[in-house]
């Protein structure tokens, strides 16, 4: 393999397994959980969605980087993975959007990447042992296998981790509906995605972005119509004071709706566990099953943890009766509940997905449906 002007970089993961490949990105070294995701679109998406705080993404599509970097397409700030793994970095963007290289956008950024790395066969081995922690290492940062491979078993797990609150806003702040104003949104930041408010301000919603750490009187305070809770990073395991507000939100009745990580949180609230999954779900190709329906809906998920339960069950809450509402049909895993006797439903993917597929966005306007309801 030759690593041409980039010099060499090594993916180490924690079971000892090294492949080697080129430098890409910034050089240096970063540490995280090795996760794939198998969207073959949006990729700046990704590098830039919250969820992917403190993991290093693998690209299964082989070549990335085509339409390079623009200034419309960011879902947040900042790029939030802590690395990145590409087989074949684009030489040149085609793209009359392109502002600038993939390449050059992560060395703006800091973000320590690989590339000409088989991703096909890291893919499989992610797929049969599981996502792991792992490190990139390049330029001085590169040392001996045993060194390396002892830097990444003394990083943190991702089991047990609170991510939340480093991704979230520090301040309040508006986003104003489009046109006339018909609700007043109370939106919950664990790590949400600039498309989420957009959608929402499509339907004549005043989105309140709030801090995770909000209390429940701030949040009560503002009289929403509604709350939403955003996806975000992290087990869900620790997020004892969002599943708390989330109790207050339930008991007062208001119209809730969550996804990804507010999927976890309404389900922790309705009294089930999770976990965390073997691989998890990463990409914009997966099928989910509406039970109530038997619609299948072509989805964008990120997520390694899961709510505990099985396809259609029906459950006891203290806030009444329960169901687990949509399912995965390639493994069976819990993507959405929904609530019968308070106004509370949830979805473990991604309906605001900018990339696409967007099967699912209607769920915006069911979360506008039971705002109405409740008015």
């Amino acid at each position: 393999m030759s690593t041409g002007t980039r010099g060499p970089a090594a993916l180490v993961l924690e079971d000892g397994r090294v492949f080697r490949g080129a430098a890409y990105g910034a050089r240096g070294r970063t540490l995280g959980e090795a996760v794939f995701c198998t969207g073959m679109t949006g990729y700046q998406e990704t590098l830039t969605d919250p969820s992917y705080h403190r993991q290093i993404v693998v690209q299964t599509a082989p070549q990335i980087g085509n339409t390079g970097w623009n200034d419309e397409d960011d879902e947040s700030a900042r790029i939030w993975v802590s690395g990145y793994v590409v087989r074949d970095p684009a030489r040149t963007p085609s793209s009359w959007r392109a502002k600038r290289t993939l390449d050059d956008e992560l060395v703006r950024q800091g973000v320590v990447g690989i590339s000409e790395v088989d991703t096909r066969t890291l893919t499989r081995h992610l797929r049969e042992q599981g996502a792991m922690r792992a490190g990139v290492f390049s330029g001085d940062a590169l040392g001996s296998d045993e060194q390396m491979v002892a830097e990444v078993l003394a990083s943190p797990p991702m089991k047990g981790a609170d991510l939340a609150g480093e991704v979230s806003t520090d301040s309040p702040y508006v986003v104003a509906a489009q046109g006339e104003r018909r609700f007043r949104v109370a939106a919950l930041d664990l790590g949400i995605k600039s498309n989420t408010p957009r959608l929402m301000t499509q339907r004549g919603i005043e989105v309140h972005v709030l801090p995770s750490s909000t209390s429940a009187e701030e949040l009560l305070a503002l009289e929403p119509d509604g709350v939403f809770l955003s996806n975000g990073p992290g087990d869900p395991a620790t997020t004892a004071h969002a599943t708390a507000l989330t109790k207050t939100v339930l008991e007062q009745r208001i119209p809730l709706f969550g996804i990804c990580f507010g999927n976890q949180i309404l389900g922790r609230a309705l009294g089930l566990g999770t976990y965390k999954m073997r691989y998890g779900h990463r990409g914009i190709n997966i099928p989910v099953i509406d039970v109530a329906t038997g619609r299948v809906a072509i989805t964008a998920q990120n997520h390694g943890f899961a709510l505990e339960g099985e396809p259609g069950q029906r459950f006891d809450s203290p806030y009444g009766a329960a169901q687990i509402s949509h399912y995965c049909p390639n493994d069976d895993t819990v993507e959405g509940v929904r609530a019968f006797d308070v106004p509370a439903f949830s979805v473990q993917y991604h309906p605001e997905a900018a990339a696409g597929p967007h099967d699912a966005a209607p769920l915006f306007d069911e979360f506008v449906d039971l705002m109405e309801k409740k008015a």
